[in-house]
This record gives C-alpha cells, structure tokens and sequence, in this order.
C-alpha cells in the first residue's frame, strides 16, 4: 500500500470526508453505548438536550467553549506554520498565575484599565513561554513536541508550588489555591445570574482577528508558506526562523488568554484544577476546524456541547460520562484519517 497526492480537493470532496468522520464517531460511540447496556438514540438525544435544550444549557456550553476558542486558536495559528504546539495547557496556566498575580490588588487601577492591562500580560507571559521552544527548534533543531508537552507538567508544578507557597490564599482554610480577584479585575458576567462571561465576546473577536492576520496580511502568506512547504518558502527569500518565533508569539499569547479568561471570567481564583485539559482538547477543536479560525468557534462549541450534554446525559441515562472524552478523541482520529484522504489517494501494490 502506498499513498499518492491528489490534485486538490473539490468543495464536495472537502465537506464529504469531514461529514464522513463524524458519522463514523457517532457508529463508533454507537457501539458503545449498547455495551453499556443502553440506547443510542436516547444517549444522543439525552446529550443533545443537555447541550441546548434549555436556555441554561446552551449558555453552559458557550462558558465551557470560551476555554476551547482560545485555545483552539492558539493550535490553528501554530499548525498553520508547522510548529507543533502541544503545550497550549502550560501556557493557559501561566496566563492563569499573570491574572492571579496582578489581579488580586498588586496594580490598584480602575477596571477599565486593569482588565486589558493583565490580558496583556497574560498574553506576552503565555507568547514567552512558548518562544523558548521556537528557539530551541530554529537554533538546535529541538523537536518542539517534546519541549512544549515537557512544559505542561513542568509548569503545573510551579503552579502547584506557588498555591502552597506566595500565593496560597490564607483565607482559603489551606486550600491550595490564590486569593479572590478583586472586582475590578473580574470580566462582567453578559447575563445577570448565569456565567456566561465577556470572555466569550473576547473569544470571539480573537478568532476574527486570527482569520484576518491568516488571510489577509503578508505575517499570515508567510505562516502558511513555511506551513506548506518550508524549503521553497526559505528559496523565495521568506525569513523561516523570523515568521517561526511571530507564530510561537502569537500561538502563546492566545493559549494564555484562555487561562486569562477562566480566572477572571468565571472561577475568581487561581487553583490547580483551573483546566480539566483545555490545552489538549484544543487540538482536537483545531483539527476539527481544519485549522481555519471561524471554524474553530464551531468547533468548540460543538466539542463543548459533548461535554456539557454528556454530564446530563450520564445522570439521566446511567451511562459513564466518559463516553464523551471517548467520542471526541475518536472524532481526532476519524478527522486526521479524512484530511489524509482529501489529500492522498491510496494504491494498492
């Protein structure tokens, strides 16, 4: 067996081999379900129901792809250049700790000015965080998947050591976590009495501007270059290592928004278990997008209608929540397999 290129695909075949990876992770959850002894169709509408079928609902699962926006962006933006980044997770923390840090009374400023001043910070704290790898690459030839994965285990210890040490909240009955933030830190919630959050505006407005920078600036011709081809891009004079660290910036930066957006949007605090892998679901919303910016707000919000439907699916029908981790990883696998289907034909010797 071997694999041959295609000429590129049509708009149907572009649309039939992503539809096809779904249907195939709906059978494939399918299966399982009847193993554990209950009905698909009711499962699925159980989820569906508890994603959207409610008021509440739908705005528990925009809250919950608030997260999966940025973070989901952060990958699109690095996969567009061919930088693997896998550690999306560490720098929504660092992005996390910059908020706790300035957001509980070290800069006493109005909130109009300290909400964007500790984005910022966030941001340039999540773009650094990500440069070390990018020049680990450019210079030594560091293969990046290894240092950014590396970097979340690395940086969940050092946010575990700051809320057993400088940060731990001494109000907090030994609880390993930060202080409050102080109010005019906190991004105002859109609906009174529901959690759903500017951050999600925010979010929104992000992907926008990545769709822009991809599309229609030189920085973004120059990503996708290096992303398609990076020796041709290198012999028509495109600075590879140059446009490689913009990438690493601009992909850190919105990873850290993510952690930005959870602290000051909806938990007020900082804690270890402020993401329950956000930074690794963000792939699975990247590839599911197929990287494009617009498409990964959908796609987020459909990963995180799974999430939040199979929790009220699992109490209803007594099925195991975790189906839903399983039918989005499936849907990871199905979506690698289709891209490479629209892309490479197979032949059989």
């Amino acid at each position: 067996m071997r694999l041959e290129p295609k000429p590129a695909p049509g708009l149907v075949s572009a649309l039939l081999y992503p539809a096809g990876a779904i249907l195939a992770t709906l059978v494939i959850a399918s299966v399982l379900v009847l193993i554990a002894g209950a009905s698909p169709f009711t499962v699925f509408g159980l989820v569906a129901k508890g994603a959207a079928g409610s008021r509440f609902a739908l705005l528990e699962t925009l809250t919950r792809a608030t997260p999966l926006i940025f973070t989901g962006l952060a990958v699109a933006v690095a996969f567009h250049a061919k930088l693997w980044n896998i550690g999306a997770e560490a720098q929504l923390y660092i992005g996390g700790v910059v908020t706790a840090v300035l957001g509980t009374g070290a800069l006493p400023l109005p909130g109009p000015l300290l909400v964007p001043l500790i984005a910022l910070c966030a941001m340039v704290a999540g773009a650094l965080l990500l440069l070390g790898p990018a020049v680990l690459k450019t210079r030594f030839g560091v293969d990046e998947v290894v240092t950014t994965l590396l970097l979340n285990f690395i940086v969940l210890l050092f946010v575990s050591l700051l809320l057993e040490g400088p940060l731990k909240d001494p109000m907090g009955m030994g609880w390993p976590q930060s202080a409050a933030l102080v109010g005019e830190a906190r991004l105002p919630r859109l609906i009174h009495g529901k959690r759903l959050h500017l951050g999600f505006v925010i979010a929104l407005v992000a992907a926008l501007a990545v769709w822009v920078i991809l599309r229609k600036t030189a920085l973004g011709y120059e990503m996708r270059a290096v992303g398609n081809n990076i020796q041709a891009a290198r012999f028509a004079g495109i600075p590879v290592n140059r446009v490689l660290m913009k990438t690493a910036l601009l992909s850190g930066g919105l990873a850290a928004l993510a952690g930005f957006s959870e602290v000051a949007g909806l938990k007020g605090n900082l804690s270890l278990d402020l993401s329950p892998g956000f930074g690794y679901t963000g792939i699975v919303v990247a590839m599911l997008a197929l990287l494009h910016p617009l498409g990964v707000v959908v796609s987020a919000i459909f990963v995180a209608g799974i999430f939040v439907g199979a929790d009220a699916m699992s109490r209803a029908a007594g099925v195991p929540s975790y189906i839903a981790q399983v039918m989005v990883a499936t849907a990871l696998l199905t979506m690698v397999t289709a891209i490479m289907l629209t892309r490479y034909r197979i032949r059989w010797r």
